[in-house]
């Protein structure tokens, strides 16, 4: 016996404005639709959900974001929303006065785009709000950080200390450490941090699954398994939670490649470990990040002509990764955003196909020359975007890339149009994890609140386009487009159900629907709905 969902405007997603009266689910799965009356004749279903007037869309998920470090994030000191120095300084001196003694002084999320002075604090002025304990203040881009004297010193950085291999020591006109730290620097002194208990893992992750659920999202492709004390810890953590008795959630556990290897001793491999939980493509770093100019350009940044940035996973270093990853029978999914990372990437994954019936992925690929575009036309690829990057990085990114760069860059539209698959995501923590903002932005490329005609206006995606990320796009990022993303029979009964209609409120009211529930295996996950 099964569910009838009716009473309200259904999107199947199998087409733009296509809609059906009635969905009829069994089982985990959509057995039919149509009117109710036919759907109630032809299967007597024991259960009715009324839908009250809501809409209903295949189940939203966010193709990237890191849920346990999001889940940290959201029980942390949070600087994402702090529009000034001064308020950042203010909110490490309250924390300090509620720290035990020699306890780290920890938070995420500064950016000094957001400061009109574009601050970036020293050492010396973290040594005088806390010196007696060591800080680490994550970037938003989460490739740099912000140190004191006290967590130099635990690391071991000196004047002396060589920039780690894809990482930067910044320094001051005297070779001494500012306290700025790039890329696999921050590493150095994360690796000093006292462990994080499992018990706090395990709230964290709690925190990140039931804040998803409230803003719509049936699931989420991550990347956590090389952090936390190593993959079996991590992994446990997730098995213990997402059980898929009592909770729910569709979880794509991406494979960071330092812990490939272990992953396989297990006696794990690619694709499903249970009905909620499946490992997906190996995670590879190929550069930075454009904040700290990082990301890998082929022409020096505009507003630093001394450096193009930093190769993360230099090419030759990537294709023997790339091929221990075909070994074992797993695509890749290279963070990418420099268009030098972007080129050596497609030489690497051209000459290595992935396995049949999988695809790589790009995420960010925020610098796509056309060049680069064409080539990745003739390949089984999918691009990870984070739409919200664009109302984030405009218009300081106009500084680093200058003019000519940036008509090919945040290019979501011509990704698009050039017939390449995309999926919609956050990276959260760096972004807010809210799919509506995400489709928000994607439509508008500007926040609610601006009156412009948004950034790079004629890369604009319709509002269909913009829900495709996050349904169909998803789907495709996991070779899964037969299972999720759309509403028609076989397909999984997972919904994201919204009070209003995206595709026809007043384009800013979409940020400000509410979320009435959300289905995953035919069960409400999250909210009520009338039987």
């Amino acid at each position: 016996m099964g569910t009838i969902w009716f009473n309200g405007t259904i999107y199947t997603m199998t087409a733009e404005n296509k809609t059906v009266d009635a969905v009829y689910t069994e089982n985990g799965r959509v057995a039919d639709t149509g009117s109710v009356s036919k759907l109630r004749q032809d299967y007597a279903p024991d259960e009715e959900m009324d839908l009250q007037g809501a809409s209903m869309y295949p189940g939203f998920q966010d193709s990237h974001l890191h849920m346990l470090g999001m889940g940290e994030t959201l029980m942390s000191l949070d600087f994402s929303g702090m529009q000034s120095a001064a308020e950042m300084k203010q909110a490490l001196q309250d924390k300090k006065t509620r720290l035990a003694p020699k306890q780290w002084l920890t938070g995420e999320g500064w950016n000094e785009n957001n400061f009109t002075d574009r601050k970036i604090f020293h050492r010396s002025e973290l040594d005088a709000i806390a010196g007696d304990h060591p800080v680490l203040l994550t970037r938003i881009c989460r490739h740099a950080a912000l140190v004191n004297s006290k967590a130099l010193h635990l690391a071991g950085i000196t004047e002396e200390t060589p920039d780690p291999p894809g990482g930067i020591i910044v320094r001051d006109e005297k070779g001494q450490p500012t306290g700025y730290l790039l890329d696999t620097a921050v590493d150095t002194v994360r690796q000093m941090m006292p462990p994080v208990r499992d018990e706090q893992l395990q709230e964290a992750l709690r925190e990140a699954v039931r804040n998803m659920l409230s803003k719509g999202l049936t699931g989420g492709h991550t990347e956590d398994l090389n952090y936390y004390g190593g993959f079996q810890r991590t992994f446990r953590i997730f098995q213990d939670l997402i059980d898929h008795d009592t909770l729910k959630f569709r979880t794509n556990l991406l494979v960071h490649h330092e812990v490939l290897d272990v992953m396989h001793d297990e006696g794990f491999r690619f694709g499903p470990a249970n009905d909620s939980l499946s490992f997906g493509a190996v995670k590879i770093f190929a550069d930075g990040a454009l904040g700290g100019r990082t990301a890998l350009l082929q022409k020096p940044y505009n507003d630093a002509p001394e450096t193009c940035g930093v190769a993360v996973t230099p090419k030759e270093e990537m294709e023997s990764i790339v091929k221990k990853a075909r070994e074992k029978g797993m695509p890749a999914a290279v963070h990418v955003i420099g268009d030098a990372a972007l080129k050596y990437t497609v030489e690497v994954l051209g000459k290595n196909p992935p396995p049949a019936g999988t695809r790589d992925r790009l995420i960010h690929g925020q610098v796509t020359p056309p060049d680069l575009v064409e080539r990745l036309q003739h390949m089984n690829v999918v691009f990870d975007l984070q739409p919200r990057f664009v109302v984030s990085d405009f218009p300081w990114v106009q500084e680093r890339l200058g003019e000519e760069r940036l008509r090919w860059s945040f290019a979501w539209k011509t990704l698009l149009e050039a017939g390449l698959y995309c999926a919609g995501s956050s990276d959260a923590p760096i972004e807010p994890v809210s799919p509506l903002e995400g489709i928000h932005a994607a439509i508008a490329r500007r926040n609610p609140e601006e009156s412009h005609d948004g950034w790079l206006p004629d890369q604009k995606l319709s509002r269909f386009e913009a829900v495709q990320l996050y349904t169909t796009g998803s789907a495709k990022a996991v070779s899964a487009e037969k299972e999720y993303g759309m509403i028609a029979p076989g397909f999984r009964a997972d919904f994201t159900i919204l009070e209003k209609d995206i595709f026809h409120v007043p384009l800013d009211e979409i940020v400000t629907t509410a979320v009435k529930a959300v289905v995953v295996d035919d069960t409400v996950q999250y909210g009520t709905l009338t039987t």
